[in-house]
Parts: structure tokens; C-alpha cells; sequence
């Protein structure tokens, strides 16, 4: 069995699934415990032929657990989502590209969690088209980031490597057993595996990082998967 260095956070997500925004300040939490590394993995739960445009059916839809989800965490919907982006026809809500765009931020500067943060709130907040090429290269650029090294970095990943980053993160999504967006699993020092329980702490920073920092300390399994309550409504499923 592989071992690692320092207990690392496995974060199966996607850049368009709301209940992984309102997951944002558990993940927030998560980077601030010391000796804690994050490891961010992609499921393309909008990807490929999975892929939408904004239409009536799919408003309808997302506002229904978008709801849910500012009445769980407190994340906050803008009306330039709300009354614009998502009565936006021209609109594609496709997740490949702004996955592309964070696991570029990764390679290049380890910047991968703070790349998504900003792809959320530039989609749920500002409204804007984040599977657009100028929007991620804007967003990339608040990171410090120069323009060219994230064009480099972007092309080589677009196309075949993102789509295997993809495949290994649903074939890991499928090893932990977990059903949907988000999901989280601690990697031990032994290379032991065991996916955390995330539902009950959705708005309850501090108590997930007590949870997070007992888990850390006993090293032992906590249990099944879970991915939050988002795998068993629609809204983040596979």
C-alpha cells in the first residue's frame, strides 16, 4: 500500500454544482488546518454530452436547489445569476473549461482551490459565462498569474489530458463509493482511504473543522461515503 507524506483532503467536485459552492467555506476551513494537504479532482458532472444550454427546463431546475442550498449554508445567490445568467439562452453551462482553467492554476502555482472559489463566485454571484475562454482567463489574473503561462498551461491540458483527469476522478468518486458532487475522503500517512461525512456540516464551519481535525488525530476510518445531500436530490448526481 502507497503511503504519503502528510494526510492529504481528497475533494471530488465540480465547478458547476451548487451544493459544492455551498461546500466552499468547509473547504476554506479545510486549507487553514496545518499539515493538511488538498488534492481537488474534477468529475465533469457537465461535461461532454452532459453539457447545456440555459433553457427554461434547466432554470427551473438548478433555482429549485439553488434554494435549498442558500437555506442550508448561507451561500449566496446574486441576481445577476438568478435574473440574468440563468434566463441567458446563449448560455452553455459546461464544466470541462473552467475545470481545465483550475487544474491549470494548479500546475502552474498550486492554486487550484482559490481558481474554483473564483469560478463560483463568478458564476453564482456575478453571473457570468465561466465555461468562456476570456471570462476564466480574466478570473485566472486576479491569482497573479501571467496571461501567457495560463494560455501554455490551458492548451496542453484542453482536449485528452482533461478528459483523463476526469475519468480518474470518476473512477475515484466510484472507489469511495460516493454518488455525486461533492465528495470528500482523508488519504492516512498508511495510504488508507476513508470518506468523510459532509452533510451535516453544510453551514457549520466550525464544527466540520473540529470534525476534520478528529479525524486527522485518530486516523481511523470514519465510515461510508457520503457526498452531502446533494447526491440523493438530482442537483449534483452523477
Amino acid at each position: 500500500m502507497a503511503t504519503v507524506s502528510t494526510p492529504v483532503l481528497h475533494y471530488v467536485y465540480d465547478p458547476l454544482c451548487g451544493w459544492c459552492y455551498g461546500a466552499a467555506p468547509l473547504l476554506h476551513a479545510a486549507q487553514a488546518i496545518e499539515g493538511l494537504a488538498i488534492v481537488l479532482h474534477g468529475g465533469g458532472m457537465m461535461s461532454g454530452a452532459k453539457r447545456q444550454n440555459v433553457n427554461d427546463n434547466l432554470r427551473r431546475h438548478v433555482m429549485a436547489h439553488d434554494q435549498r442550498i442558500a437555506q442550508a449554508t448561507g451561500q449566496p445567490f446574486g441576481a445577476a445569476y438568478v435574473d440574468g445568467l440563468l434566463r441567458d439562452t446563449g448560455a452553455v453551462f459546461d464544466s470541462t473549461p473552467p475545470t481545465t482553467a483550475i487544474v491549470a492554476a494548479q500546475e502552474i502555482a498550486g492554486l487550484g482551490l482559490a481558481m474554483l472559489h473564483l469560478v463560483q463566485h463568478a458564476h453564482y454571484v456575478l453571473g457570468q459565462r465561466v465555461a468562456e475562454a476570456a471570462v476564466l482567463a480574466a478570473l485566472v489574473q486576479q491569482l497573479g498569474i501571467a496571461p501567457d503561462l495560463f494560455a501554455a498551461a490551458y492548451g496542453r491540458l484542453a482536449g485528452a489530458a482533461i478528459e483523463r483527469h476526469i475519468a480518474h476522478s470518476r473512477a475515484l468518486l466510484a472507489r469511495l463509493g460516493g454518488q455525486g458532487f461533492p465528495t470528500l475522503a482523508i488519504e492516512y500517512l498508511d495510504g488508507r482511504m476513508a470518506p468523510l461525512e459532509l452533510g451535516n456540516w453544510l453551514g457549520r464551519t466550525e464544527g466540520w473543522t473540529d470534525y476534520l481535525r478528529q479525524q486527522l488525530s485518530t486516523q481511523t476510518q470514519p465510515g461510508q461515503a457520503s457526498g452531502g445531500p446533494a447526491c440523493g436530490l438530482g442537483g449534483c448526481a452523477l
